[in-house]
C-alpha cells in the first residue's frame, strides 16, 4: 500500500474541495504534506472567471507550494495539461507515491507511471472515514452548486460508499 501521507495535488481538486468545504483545512488533517507544484499554484492564483478559491488557497499557508517551474518530460507535457503534467512529474521526481487528479486522462497517465491516484471525491470519502459527522452529501451539493462537474455515477457511488445514499 502506498504511503498516502504525502500527496501532490492538481488545480481541479483544490478548487473542488474549496467548493465542498469552504476552505482547505481538512486536507491538513488528512495528510502530513500536501504538495502544490508551481504550475498548479499559478493556475489557482489566476482565479478563472470568478476568482473563486484564490483567497482560500492563499489562506492555506501550510500547503507545500513549489517556488520553481517543474521540468516536465516531453511525453507528459504533450499528453496532459500543464497542471496534471506537473503533478505527475513532481511526484515522480520526489518519489511521492500518491497524486490527486480529477481528470480521467491525467488519472490514467498517473497510474501508467505507477502512482496511486485519488481525486476530490476520494478525498471527501477519506475525510468521512476520519470524521463520520462530515456529510459527503452536503459537500457534493456544495460542489455542484459551484458548477463543479461530477457524473451521476460518481455522485451515486460516493453517496453509497459514505452510507449517505
Amino acid at each position: 500500500m502506498p504511503n498516502s501521507q504525502i500527496i501532490v495535488v492538481d488545480t481541479s481538486p483544490l478548487i473542488s474541495l474549496i467548493a465542498a468545504w469552504g476552505n482547505l483545512d481538512r486536507l491538513q488533517v488528512l495528510y502530513k504534506e500536501v504538495v502544490v507544484p508551481f504550475e498548479v499554484k499559478q493556475e489557482v492564483l489566476r482565479g478563472g472567471l470568478s476568482n473563486f478559491g484564490v483567497a482560500e488557497f492563499q489562506a492555506a499557508t501550510w500547503l507545500m507550494q513549489e517556488r520553481r517551474l517543474t521540468e516536465i518530460k516531453p511525453f507528459l507535457r504533450n499528453s496532459l495539461d500543464l497542471g496534471e503534467a506537473s503533478v505527475i512529474q513532481l511526484a515522480l521526481n520526489r518519489s511521492i507515491e500518491t497524486v490527486c487528479i480529477d481528470e480521467v486522462v491525467g488519472r490514467r497517465v498517473a497510474r501508467l507511471n505507477n502512482l496511486a491516484v485519488t481525486g476530490s471525491v476520494g478525498i471527501l470519502l477519506k475525510a468521512k472515514r476520519q470524521d463520520p459527522t462530515m456529510s459527503v452529501k452536503v459537500a457534493i451539493a456544495n460542489m455542484l452548486n459551484r458548477n463543479i462537474r461530477l457524473s451521476q455515477t460518481v455522485v451515486d457511488s460516493a453517496l453509497a460508499q459514505s452510507g449517505e445514499s
